[in-house]
């Protein structure tokens, strides 16, 4: 029997990975079924798994994988005087997160987890962006509970009587002079890649709303002598998390480098792989939450390129992937609390 010849479809994605990906959408024959260079369909996304309590010695952790994506993400509570916070006032309690920094999200992404992560080199322009994305996200969302982070105090009633402070009305003390806000809990979420193989701003948000979920505070009181915070480790307190918003993020790939004319055509591929983000110059990320037979939109972010339209975001096909995601997320999310 002759031997066949040519390169195999591993090797043929490697050294031509533009046409490869676009003869797989564009199939020849109209029997075949259009498919990315990974075998998933342009809508299909890689399930996500969740572990949480993934980390014994942190308050909060959960790793999540998307394929050969992997995410597992730590938190860990600091409590911080609110006399150490020198832009500290107790008139503006509904921003306190931001004001205070009271949320520091971290990503690190870990040598080996892919060839272009080398040792030794400072924090990559990646990590960097994705950090900053996600601080914005976490204070958008309004997914931590400030009053979650208070730790209050209420003064003796005789220390209340021998008190005589007249700048407390001008300071405006909303909590009344027996009871105030006298630390916080500073929240310290750190996000470790392990394995990366694309779409980690998905993965990174994912294993960070499973952390927050898991994530248990001691009880802790202001001790007004010493002047400082106690701890205790009996009945840990959650973090009231009252919604699950997820990320989903697609790819938009034109097939525009090949010699193969595409006609203004484009495939708008759902949680793109690595390679498939190396192939495309345009992604969007829409963030929703889903609940109740309904899907919210809590923010839009689009890089790069013009293809997409509002139009197109608006649509239903596009919103039922998302809601389709959401849901496929929250499951993966809450069945293992």
């Amino acid at each position: 029997m002759a031997q066949a010849l040519g390169l195999s479809r591993e090797t043929f994605a490697k050294l031509s990975p533009h046409p490869y990906l676009l003869a797989n959408l564009e199939p020849a024959s109209d029997q075949e079924v259009p498919a990315r260079s990974n075998g998933r369909a342009p809508n299909e996304v890689r399930q996500p798994i969740v572990n949480n309590s993934s980390l014994s010695h942190a308050h909060g952790s959960s790793l999540v994988r998307l394929g050969d994506t992997t995410a597992i993400c730590g938190v860990r509570g600091e409590t911080i005087l609110t006399s150490s916070i020198p832009n500290h006032r107790p008139t503006n309690p509904e921003t306190e997160l931001l004001d205070y920094d009271l949320l520091v999200p971290n990503i690190e992404l870990a040598t080996g987890a892919a060839p272009e992560f080398l040792p030794g080199g400072p924090p990559s322009t990646l990590a960097q962006t994705l950090s900053t994305r996600l601080y914005s996200l976490l204070h958008s969302s309004k997914l931590i509970n400030p009053d979650d982070l208070r730790i209050w105090h209420t003064r003796p009633s005789e220390q209340i009587a021998n008190e005589d402070d007249p700048m407390a009305e001008d300071e405006g003390d909303v909590a009344g002079k027996d009871k105030y806000v006298a630390a916080y809990w500073v929240l310290y979420i750190d996000v470790y890649f392990i394995s990366f193989d694309g779409n980690p701003f998905d993965a990174a948000w994912g294993a960070m709303v499973a952390a927050l979920r898991n994530t248990k505070l001691p009880q802790a009181r202001y001790d007004a002598d010493r002047e400082l915070v106690v701890c205790s480790r009996n009945d840990p307190k959650p973090l009231t998390i009252s919604h699950i918003p997820i990320a989903c993020t697609a790819a938009v790939f034109t097939g525009k480098e090949t010699d193969r004319p595409t006609d203004g055509k484009f495939w708008l591929l759902m949680d793109p792989d690595r390679a498939e983000e190396f192939l495309c110059d345009e992604s969007i990320t829409i963030v929703v939450e889903s609940s109740g037979g309904s899907t919210r939109i809590l923010s839009i972010s689009k890089h790069g390129g013009t293809v997409l339209s509002p139009n197109l975001l608006r649509s239903k096909d596009f919103l039922a992937w998302a809601t389709r995601r959401c849901e496929g997320f929250v499951k993966a999310i809450i069945g293992d609390s």
